[in-house]
């Protein structure tokens, strides 16, 4: 082998391991060395409570204990929720968070469910899953009760991502579907092992994935293009119960730092001044037809516009066809009255 095959060999390596490192710095899968302690909560919940010092704040039902942290018992008309007082201003992350929904309700006896949220504000009790309506920012419903019941195209437990910039109101009698950027039904309750959630916002992509077969192994239940959320927020986890209840528990919420890069604008732009926002946001209908948002609710690229191309060459070869045929049946009747 001649000694440049050799080094050119050697430098493709090289290269392949370079390339490598950076894909596995994009993923952090529970990496413990990008964990983000002063935005996790973990056993044995230390830097819980209304102290100064405290990176964890309370309110309503909440009890914590030394191996969960209960947002609502299994007892009507409970809100509970604990919150971040440490601002985030990471641009890219994902939250990881461990949780439990159970209770001795029998099936459509339950309710009402759990809401994580990344929020402008915090400890603002309200109607929606135990926090305030018209909020800025991030959340996610993990929704066990269905109100809306001509909305039988889905299966509860459904969960769902809304961006609000506080001018929406969430509509309960509809479960959240005028809003919803996408969902998906996971049986989350009243199961025998652990579930999970999974929370990923990266380069203005919001991916929403679950855990709860045990399986280890995530499953996409949202993927959606075009969100723009700012920094300087605050992570939270709340429920609430009506006249049907369940157990809300939190068993951890771990947030993870992605390494990501930026251009020179993006890292020149004032991130807390962003507007809550999502472009190409869908109608109701739009979330009937596609409850994942994968189509509608990403920019239109490469197998897309294929797609769409194609359509379109398909539809005008079919109406060339077709008016070709129509032609010639016309060209015959009008040779048969000469």
């Amino acid at each position: 082998m001649s000694p440049n095959l050799g080094r050119n060999t050697f430098m493709s390596f090289v290269f392949l391991v370079f390339e490598l490192c950076l894909v596995c710095c994009d993923i952090t899968d529970g990496n413990a060395e990008h964990l983000k302690r002063e935005h996790s909560l973990m056993k044995p919940y230390q830097g819980v409570g209304s102290s100064p010092t405290s990176q964890w704040d309370f309110s309503g039902s909440t009890l914590v204990t030394s191996s969960y942290v209960r947002l609502t018992p299994d007892e009507r008309s409970k809100q509970g929720s604990i919150w971040n007082t440490v601002p985030c201003y990471l641009k890219d992350w994902e939250m990881h968070v461990q949780f439990k929904v159970h209770g001795s309700g029998k099936k459509n006896l339950h309710g009402d469910g759990i809401a994580i949220w990344y929020t402008k504000d915090r400890l603002h009790p309200g109607p929606v899953f135990g926090n305030q309506d018209q909020f800025f920012g991030l959340a996610i419903f993990l929704d066990t009760f269905r109100n809306d019941l001509h909305g039988m195209d889905r299966s509860f437990p459904y969960i769902s991502a809304m961006v609000n910039n506080g001018s929406v109101s969430y509509d309960h009698g509809k479960d959240g579907r005028s809003s919803e950027l996408g969902g998906c039904s996971a049986e989350i309750r009243n199961r025998e092992h652990d579930t999970y959630l999974a929370i990923r916002y990266s380069k203005g992509r919001l991916t929403v994935m679950v855990d709860v077969e045990d399986k280890n192994e995530w499953k996409e239940c949202i993927d959606i293009g075009g969100v723009r959320l700012p920094t300087g927020y605050f992570f939270g986890a709340s429920a609430a119960t009506g006249d049907l209840s369940d157990n809300h528990d939190i068993i951890s919420m771990k947030l993870y730092q992605l390494m990501v890069e930026h251009t020179l604008e993006e890292e020149n732009l004032d991130w807390t001044k962003i507007e809550p926002s999502v472009s190409l946001l869908k109608s109701p209908k739009d979330n009937i037809d596609d409850p994942t948002g994968n189509f509608r609710g990403t920019p239109l690229t490469g197998w897309k516009v294929f797609l769409l191309l194609l359509c379109a060459l398909l539809g005008i070869v079919v109406c060339a066809v077709v008016g070709a045929v129509v032609f010639q049946k016309r060209q015959e009747r009008n040779k048969r009255f000469y």
